[in-house]
C-alpha cells in the first residue's frame, strides 16, 4: 500500500516528519562530519525558517503529542519482568 502526503509519496518515518515540518530533518539534526562553515548555513537558514514562521517549534510539538497519543499503546507496552530467582537452600548433611 502507498501513503501519500499531499501529492508527495511517503515511503519512511523520515519523510513523514520531512512532510509534516516542510524542511529536511537535516536541516534541524545536522549531518555527521558536516563542516563548521556548512553547520554556519544550515543554523542560518532554520533560524530564517524559524523567523517566517515561529509558531512551527508549537506545531512540531503538537504534531509529536498527536503521533504519541496515537501510538502510547505500543509505545507504553510495558511487561513486567519475573524477579529474580531466589537460591535454593542446601541442607546439610551431618556425617555419623
Amino acid at each position: 500500500m502507498r501513503t501519500y502526503v499531499g501529492r508527495q509519496q511517503a515511503v519512511s518515518a523520515d519523510d513523514f516528519v520531512e512532510l509534516a515540518l516542510g524542511t529536511p530533518l537535516e536541516l534541524w539534526l545536522g549531518v555527521e562530519g558536516e563542516t563548521e562553515e556548512e553547520r554556519a548555513a544550515r543554523l542560518d537558514a532554520a533560524r530564517d525558517i524559524l523567523a517566517d514562521n515561529p509558531h512551527l517549534p508549537d506545531d512540531v510539538a503538537r504534531i509529536a503529542a498527536q503521533v504519541i497519543e496515537a501510538h502510547a499503546p505500543e509505545l507504553f507496552n510495558i511487561v513486567p519482568l519475573s524477579g529474580p530467582a531466589k537460591p535454593k537452600r542446601r541442607r546439610r548433611t551431618v556425617a555419623a
